[in-house]
């Protein structure tokens, strides 16, 4: 399991050695720590936990199991600085990034976890793009296309963003009949093989308040969103709504779907976390390989003060190992399906094997 250390001077290493404190971990996974044993070792000691003890790797085929593994990515110099946000960070946590996507790519781990990250200090010429699905999203595109979905769940809840990172005065424009059925495919693809639910129901929400009301408070429901969900419909794709969202989590009513379609960031995030916020955690579906992080950010106000919840963390690494198992199992029924047979008319006896093995 590939954990990168995120902004250095933030929650992150703080939620990663509490985590990893517990050797139970090591029951699960193998863990790939991409970071720097230095600033892990300074951690620990200024937040007073136990000891963690890393087995230092050049690479990552050369973890060992049953310990904790850390591949040093960052200069020995470089020193942290909690609660403040530099560039130094920022480089520190993209050059993390870049070697765990480049090692789980080769196939030298098998899952990725990402601690949270400062989405202003790591822009660079090498890191243009408004968040980490985005570059994902990228990154991946160099074996295949790859289109990502984020998606924000716990055990009850799973809220996927039809926009994700771009100012809301954009939305509207970004909100096509086309993109919601790709959405909502690319969902619907992702709950029954990532999460193992089949025939999955996924409500959709409006854009506007109320619904639209009738076109009063706008027209994108009736001229976009319907259309969009009668045509998923016909695919196959058990979809429902449009729903206001207000109404929709104040009255619970997302507890009988298994995945919700927001339209745009704050109206998905804003009530998930408010409802599972220590539980939860950001899930990349669409890639070809398997991202999990905290639903949470750098915590720049509570570094290096041992405030951190690690709880967050600690789903995103079981999540992982989930959904990575999960695409296993289903990889594995749909390997190897029934020879495809070929009965003659009007024969009783022969059979013509038309499989082509």
């Amino acid at each position: 399991m590939g954990i990168t250390h995120g902004d250095i001077n933030g929650v992150g290493y703080e939620i990663i050695l509490k985590v990893l404190e517990d050797e139970r971990i090591l029951e699960l996974c193998t863990p790939v720590v991409y970071g720097s044993a230095k600033l892990a070792a300074n951690y620990r000691k200024s937040l007073g936990l136990g000891n963690i003890p890393f087995n230092q790797i050049e690479t990552a085929d050369e973890a060992k199991e049953g310990t904790n593994n850390i591949v040093n990515v960052v200069p020995e110099e470089m020193r942290a600085e909690p609660g403040v946000s530099s560039q130094e960070a920022g480089k520190a946590a993209l050059v993390a990034l870049e070697r765990a996507v480049a090692d789980i790519k080769n196939g030298d781990i098998d899952v990725l976890v990402t601690a949270p990250i400062n989405k202003a200090n790591i822009q660079s010429k090498e890191f243009h793009f408004p968040g980490h699905t985005e570059y994902l999203e990228a990154a991946a595109s160099d074996d295949s296309p790859a289109k990502a979905l984020m998606i924000l769940c716990n055990d009850s809840m799973r809220v996927a963003l039809m926009t994700t990172h771009m100012p809301l005065g954009k939305v509207p424009e970004a909100i096509t009949k086309e993109e919601i059925v790709a959405k909502l495919e690319l969902f619907n693809r992702s709950l029954h093989r990532d999460f193992g639910i089949h025939s999955p129901r996924i409500a959709v929400l409006s854009l506007n308040p109320h619904a639209g009301d009738s076109g009063l408070l706008g027209t994108e429901e009736q001229d976009i969103i319907i259309p969009a969900i009668n045509e998923a419909r016909e695919r196959k794709i058990m979809a429902f709504g449009p729903y206001a969202a207000d109404g929709f989590f104040g009255a619970g009513r997302f507890v009988k779907f298994d995945g919700i379609l927001a339209m745009y960031h704050d109206q998905g995030l804003a009530p998930f976390k408010a409802i599972a916020m220590e539980s939860g955690i950001n899930f990349t579906a669409g890639l070809p390989f398997v991202r999990t992080s905290p639903d949470h950010g750098t915590g720049y106000d509570i570094a290096g003060r041992g405030e951190a919840s690690p709880e967050s963390m600690r789903s995103a690494i079981y999540a992982a190992i989930d959904i990575w198992r999960n695409r296993r199992c289903d990889d594995e029924a749909h390997r190897s399906p029934l020879r495809k047979q070929y009965r003659e008319k009007g024969s009783d006896n022969v059979v013509l094997d038309l499989s082509g093995e």
